[in-house]
């Protein structure tokens, strides 16, 4: 059998050099990707999977097919956002056999660094970075509260668009709808923003009042803690059915001030050790030695507007005690 000349194996070499490095870019998008599916479903473990679905979708392609994809990675951008689409909605249907009350999943504020990218056209911004929420790498609490308030089109659109810049024109194929239909869904779900990111602080003011929320828990004046919550505040507490948590919101000051300090007489070795959430300040609630929470905050006009207490330990696996 004759040997392969030079300058066969130099045009066999170079042609596995590119599919290797084509390969590579996509594997790259991975962390985009669930960066992505996290907005949109709201847990870790439902991001995996919907990325886990979209390479699957990839390699499943004939070769002569992914040749023909000119952008892969946004190929893979919009095949992740369908499936999310299509996820969203049984994902949705399990929560309401969920025990107690369901909270997206917190995660540390660096989580996703370098994930966003602005929109092409951010006009529609303005300048004051308190109200460029979408432009921010960090998944806060206080957005994907937002976020589940959306339709699943109107979520999608917000998160392709105003999160990661995706055009208008794409985002119809995935959503089915015409780019004009598009632009209304993304304008309905920036209200909902607006609506949702009511008075906002800036992070120094936001850090001085939960501290100040700390201070007064754990040393059990309840009179300065109620002045610390807004009149109509809010307190969630999401369980999952593994630790006795409260099974309907909590509403106003004296409510939710009450609640934590009954929390504290009972279980005196709860301690709060702070933390950079995507929200601000936040802690880590310890139990003896094991991690049993995290609280996070929503600030407004000064007091505290929401709290967001998350118990159960399938959403804490982000979350260390060091």
């Amino acid at each position: 059998m004759p040997e392969d000349t030079p300058a066969e194996s130099a045009e066999f070499g170079g042609a596995e050099r590119d599919e290797s490095r084509a390969l590579d870019s996509v594997i790259a998008e991975r962390h985009r990707l669930l960066s992505l599916a996290f907005r949109m479903m709201g847990t870790l473990a439902d991001a995996e999977d919907v990325v886990q679905e979209t390479y699957a979708r990839w390699y499943r392609l004939e070769p002569e097919e992914r040749d023909e994809i000119a952008t892969p990675a946004a190929w893979l951008m919009r095949v992740a956002g369908r499936i999310s689409l299509d996820l969203l909605g049984s994902a949705r249907a399990r929560r309401e056999t969920y025990v107690g009350q369901w909270l997206p999943e917190p995660v540390p504020a660096d989580l996703f660094a370098g994930t966003a990218q602005a929109p092409l056209d951010s006009s529609q911004f303005s300048a004051d970075p308190l109200e460029r929420v979408t432009l921010d790498d960090a998944v806060s609490m206080a957005l994907l509260t937002v976020l589940e308030a959306m339709t699943p089109a109107e979520r999608l659109t917000f998160v392709l668009h105003d999160v990661f810049g995706v055009p208008f024109d794409e985002i119809a194929g995935v959503v089915g709808r015409s780019a004009a239909a598009t632009r209304q869904l993304a304008t309905s779900a920036r209200r909902h923003v607006r609506r949702g990111r009511r008075a906002q602080v800036s992070p120094r003011q936001h850090d001085e009042v939960v501290r100040a929320f700390r201070d007064a828990t754990v040393g059990g004046d309840i009179e300065d803690l109620l002045r610390l919550l807004a009149p109509d505040v809010e307190l969630r507490v999401d369980g999952g059915g593994f630790v006795n948590a409260a099974p309907q919101v909590i509403r106003g000051s004296d409510h939710v001030a009450r609640w934590f300090m009954g929390v504290l007489r009972k279980q005196p070795a709860l301690r709060l050790e702070r933390r950079d959430t995507a929200d601000g300040l936040g802690y880590i609630i310890r139990n003896e030695g094991h991690r049993y929470g995290l609280i996070t905050f929503d600030v407004g006009d000064e007091c505290v507007t929401n709290v967001w207490l998350m118990l159960n330990p399938m959403k804490l696996t982000y979350w260390s005690l060091d």
